[in-house]
């Protein structure tokens, strides 16, 4: 297992570059339970904070009850407390773009600068932004007003 298999504050480099971020979720893929699909994917993602939560793909012989290595690593740093997030990266064979699933949870904690770094095997790295990938996105300035995030109603 990798040092960096489970999330790290990375105490010793608070600047975790691009780079970094990549091998990170590489290094998460390397994880992933994928005996249904073998599509393994790799996230990592670093937090406003410094935090870096790396997740990998589970599936489930119920396929709905799978989650996504984007989700994963979100959900991690959201139970830690996290919630302002800044890079995501995420890697896999081919170098494909999250679903539509987990760009809508990325658009629930994005504040219009969350950089997505897509990789691939060989290494190569696109940048996208979230509106790029998800344009015109529901958030929740779209739910009436009685029901914001802001609201304290916890009724939604």
């Amino acid at each position: 297992m990798s040092e960096f298999a489970h999330n790290s504050q990375l105490d010793d480099n608070p600047q975790v570059d691009d780079d970094q971020l990549v091998e990170l979720a590489r290094q998460a893929r390397e994880l992933a339970y994928v005996p249904y699909s073998n599509f393994p994917v790799g996230a990592a993602l670093l937090t406003k904070s410094g935090r870096v939560f790396t997740g990998a793909n589970v599936e489930n012989a119920v396929y709905p009850l799978g989650l996504c290595a984007e989700r994963n690593a979100i959900f991690q740093a959201v139970a830690q407390g996290e919630q302002e997030f800044e890079t995501i990266a995420v890697v896999t064979e081919p170098g494909v773009t999250p679903c539509g699933a987990c760009r809508q949870v990325m658009q629930e904690f994005d504040n219009g600068s969350l950089r997505i770094l897509v990789a691939d095997a060989a290494g190569n790295v696109r940048t996208y932004t979230l509106s790029g990938l998800l344009p015109d996105a529901f958030g929740a300035d779209d739910l009436p007003t009685t029901h914001s995030r802001d609201s304290g109603d916890s009724r939604i």
